[in-house]
């Protein structure tokens, strides 16, 4: 064995045992044996889905400025044709996001050369419906997610698309229409060699795994749920991977590899958004106006609504933003009046609750992120307050970037990218 090969394998050594002595993007927050599956390959490196590669808005690495304005430490900004409230993702050199125009009337994939904002591309998915969205909704309202060879788009009613890095389509699939009141949103999901999305609606409500290289149906599984807007998770729970949908009236847990449905948990109000987290060993999905937040234990079977509950709370519950779990806690928005509140994770306890800005109803749609050990939190006028994460309520300051904001960003390599109603902003020291 050459000298070269036995340092190369030395490094994967310890690199390996680095990866594996503490649990990723945690916070120092022991696991219980549950935690996201993470993105294979290169993703990790990158943006590449709806909340990061941590899928829970926390940030790994150092770098990243804490201050804005829409002149301070504003890298380029550029424009965004039509429409949309999808986040960024971000590879290698290319951002992607999607955009409606005409009431939905035209939707495509966008991509962007990361380094400058410049507009490679658009690729527009096939002609078809056009469905009714609620004013805070948009037909480009789903996140997209790559696994660095093609992107992945939802669309609702108009279906699935699958496009490579040039922009030539792959695969479309047109799942039906989706009869969603206020229009669907939840973004997809990359599972090993699948791509998964739920869409509950008025009859015919479904959650369903595409193969990622020809779009073919792997499973499909009946739902009974009229309306839902959130995005599933794929979690490890000991020796096997769970996938989580939190949606009406109830928690879902099934098979990614079959749709087999695993177990259940009541709980959850008629309209659900927020994303689930996980920490503790436990799944935290939060339900409906205010509503209940409930801390699952996962791995049961059947009905575990009496059974696998550790604690459930309507303190500080949002309506739209994700919550997220650093550390030893949990922070949740409740947009219904613009409170942040700061809760024990294992035990629900509320830490700390405290008003950011002036109260407004329905005024925040980001979901927040930690970075660097501090808890960012935009509002829909595009101010953004940044706190102290920890056991004492601590504003450091506030950004304001001048533009209404309901995309939450991306950050990649020290460098945040923002969608605003109008423009695509990359911010960076």
């Amino acid at each position: 064995m050459s000298m070269m090969t036995r340092t190369h394998r030395l490094s994967l050594i310890l690199l390996f045992g680095l990866l594996t002595a503490a649990p990723l993007a945690s916070g120092g927050q022991d696991d219980g044996g549950v935690g996201m599956v993470r993105p294979e390959g290169e993703g990790e490196r990158y943006w590449p889905r709806w909340r990061g590669p941590s899928g829970q808005g926390v940030v790994e690495g150092t770098g990243y400025p804490d201050t804005w304005s829409d002149t301070t430490n504003v890298l380029w900004k550029t424009s965004v044709p039509g429409s949309g409230h999808s986040s960024p993702i971000v590879w290698n050199d290319r951002i992607f996001l999607t955009t409606s125009r005409n009431g939905g009337q035209r939707v495509s994939i966008l991509c962007f050369r990361r380094s400058d904002g410049t507009l490679l591309w658009e690729t527009d998915a096939p002609e078809g419906r056009a469905e009714y969205v609620h004013g805070k909704n948009s037909p480009a309202a789903a996140t997209a997610t790559t696994d660095g060879e093609r992107v992945y788009a939802s669309f609702g009613s108009r279906g699935m698309l699958a496009v490579d890095f040039d922009g030539n389509i792959v695969w479309h699939r047109d799942l039906g229409r989706i009869d969603n009141y206020h229009g669907p949103a939840g973004s997809p999901l990359l599972y090993r060699d699948t791509v998964i999305i739920y869409q509950d609606q008025n009859g015919g409500a479904f959650v369903i795994a595409l193969d990622t290289r020809t779009g073919e149906t792997r499973w499909r599984t009946d739902r009974s749920a009229s309306v839902g807007w959130g995005t599933p998770v794929a979690v490890t729970v000991g020796d096997h991977d769970e996938l989580i949908v939190s949606s009406q009236r109830q928690v879902q847990s099934y098979d990614p590899v079959s749709g087999e449905e695993l177990w259940s948990c009541g709980g959850n109000l008629f309209e659900v958004i927020p994303t689930p987290v996980v920490g503790h060993g436990l799944i935290f999905c939060a339900s409906g106006r205010a509503g209940p937040t409930l801390a699952i234990r996962p791995g049961g079977r059947g009905d575990v609504s009496d059974t696998h509950v550790a604690w459930k709370t309507t303190r500080g519950s949002p309506f739209v933003p994700s919550p997220v779990v650093y550390g030893d806690y949990l922070y949740q928005l409740n947009d219904m009046s613009s409170i942040i509140t700061c809760l024990d994770a294992r035990t629900g306890e509320t830490v700390w609750q405290e008003r950011l800005g002036r109260p407004r109803r329905e005024g925040i749609s980001a979901s927040p992120v930690v970075v660097d050990d501090k808890l960012f939190v935009t509002n829909d006028d595009g101010q953004t307050f940044v706190l102290k994460t920890g056991p004492e309520f601590e504003l450091l300051h506030t950004n304001d970037i001048g533009a209404r904001t309901l995309a939450s960003p991306a950050l990649v390599d020290g460098i945040w990218y923002i969608r605003t109603s109008q423009e695509l902003i990359a911010i960076g020291s």
